[in-house]
């Protein structure tokens, strides 16, 4: 215990000799016992345990999970980073089941196999032990230099600290990084860091508007300035003045367009289309690419007079494969913000998913490291694994399924969703699933689901 690790481990079963055998089992933890749900809870709220071993028939109710599940809820309300094993006879399994679904880490059936419990229980204090380090990355993760930034990477920090400094003064920034690495998050540092953080943040992706219509989004028009142009509008470019202009994917900005930005950034002020009137602008700003601007220059696609005026301070944001580190971080973060946005319990990483989000290349940064949580914790049916991200063990991406495959899965899942509603009860989950009970037998024995 000198390292700081929490070994605790708390076992609540009713039989005393479950609960002498299990003490001296697990000598090695620091171990305390209770026979009941009342003991139990009060014993995990005095000092929480990494690891509970909780049996789900608890005086009074013998016989049911009432105490068990209820003893569960408890536990996990008052220290919800514990990771609790449910120890279950077979006729319970079902109960079991439902308990993983209310966040139980895992369950074993007894007879005890005190090999195999041991394994068990190792792994889920090996999993505590590294969600207690990632949360420690992240209470200190970005060194609060960029507000929202998530990162223990060196690199990454380094790239945070040079934004702090830049955003004291008015020079213009070019930040440099692959799509989904967090371009738009840095350049909303330099905005709030900077003495222009009242004014207004004002951002337009160059890429994402036709080459007809940007003209008129950045510089604003007048009435009658061509068809449809029933109002005078205002542009990007004056909507940014008193702060901050950010021009997303700069390198995909039409070459006529960049002669006209230039003679806005050299003569700070603009004539909106179809206007005569020159309105002054006062504003910073801030440009991000995925594109290399010099090759760009070389081969005639980019301006070099207005690569210099945008670019008199350059950031490059390393990509999530060049900092493995972040992934987890980002990935925990993620799931906690998600899970609440869409009011969803917060499932959490299994051990393989964690390795698998490490591993893994991420060609699409962030950005696909999000999606991915997204679609797996609206699919998983406990913990979130490396399959339910798509993600094989090894960190390479699970291949594309067969279509017959991807029947066969979405079946077993339905059926399993049926099984656990229906607490096990063969009728109950046919009548859910609208088929016969001698084929929702033959289903779960080609799935190799037990009843």
């Amino acid at each position: 215990m000198t390292d700081g690790t929490n070994r605790r481990l708390l076992v609540i079963d009713d039989d005393e000799g479950i609960r002498r055998q299990l003490k001296w089992a697990f000598d090695d933890f620091e171990t305390s016992v209770c026979g009941d749900r009342v003991a139990g809870v009060k014993a995990a709220t005095r000092n929480p345990p990494a690891v509970v071993l909780l049996d789900l028939g608890l005086p009074p109710d013998t016989d049911g999970p009432s105490e068990g599940l209820n003893a569960l809820s408890e536990i996990l309300k008052v220290s919800p980073e514990t990771k609790v094993i449910i120890m279950t006879g077979q006729k319970e399994r079902s109960y079991a089941v439902k308990a993983v679904g209310l966040g139980a880490y895992d369950f074993y059936e007894k007879p005890l196999d005190l090999d195999e419990l041991t394994l068990i229980v190792r792994r889920a204090v090996r999993l505590h032990e590294l969600e207690a380090e990632n949360r420690a990355l992240l209470a200190s993760a970005g060194g609060g230099l960029i507000p929202g930034l998530i990162t223990a990477n060196p690199a990454l920090r380094g790239v945070a600290r040079q934004i702090a400094q830049l955003a004291k003064t008015d020079v213009s920034v070019l930040i440099y990084g692959e799509s989904g690495t967090g371009k738009e998050l840095l350049s909303q540092g330099v905005h709030r860091l900077s003495r222009r953080a009242d004014g207004p943040y004002i951002a337009i992706n160059c890429a994402a508007i036709p080459e007809n219509l940007l003209e008129s989004e950045l510089f604003g028009h007048e009435r009658g300035a061509f068809t449809g142009a029933h109002k005078t509008t205002i542009g990007k470019i004056e909507q940014a003045h008193g702060g901050t202009l950010m021009l997303d994917e700069i390198g995909d900005l039409p070459p006529a367009l960049q002669g006209k930005l230039l003679r806005v950034l050299q003569e700070k002020s603009i004539e909106r289309v179809g206007g005569r009137r020159t309105i002054p602008v006062d504003f910073r700003l801030v440009a991000a690419t995925n594109r290399d601007l010099k090759a760009a220059i070389a081969e005639g696609g980019f301006r070099e007079d207005l690569y210099y005026r945008i670019g008199e301070a350059t950031v490059t944001i390393p990509p999530l494969r060049e900092r493995p580190e972040d992934a987890v971080l980002i990935a925990q973060r993620f799931l906690e913000s998600w899970s609440s946005e869409q009011e969803l319990p917060n499932p959490g990483f299994a051990p393989d998913a964690l390795a698998a989000i490490t591993q893994y290349e991420w060609p699409g940064n962030v950005r696909e490291l999000q999606s991915r949580i997204k679609r797996a914790l609206a699919c998983a049916a406990g913990r979130i694994t490396a399959a339910d991200l798509d993600l094989a063990a090894n960190g390479e991406a699970a291949p594309l399924p067969t279509l017959k495959a991807a029947r066969q899965e979405a079946e077993r899942r339905v059926i399993q969703q049926a099984m656990t509603q229906a607490e096990g009860n063969i009728s109950e989950a046919a009548r859910l699933l609208d088929i016969s009970r001698p084929t929702l037998y033959q289903l779960l024995s080609e799935h190799g689901l037990r009843s």
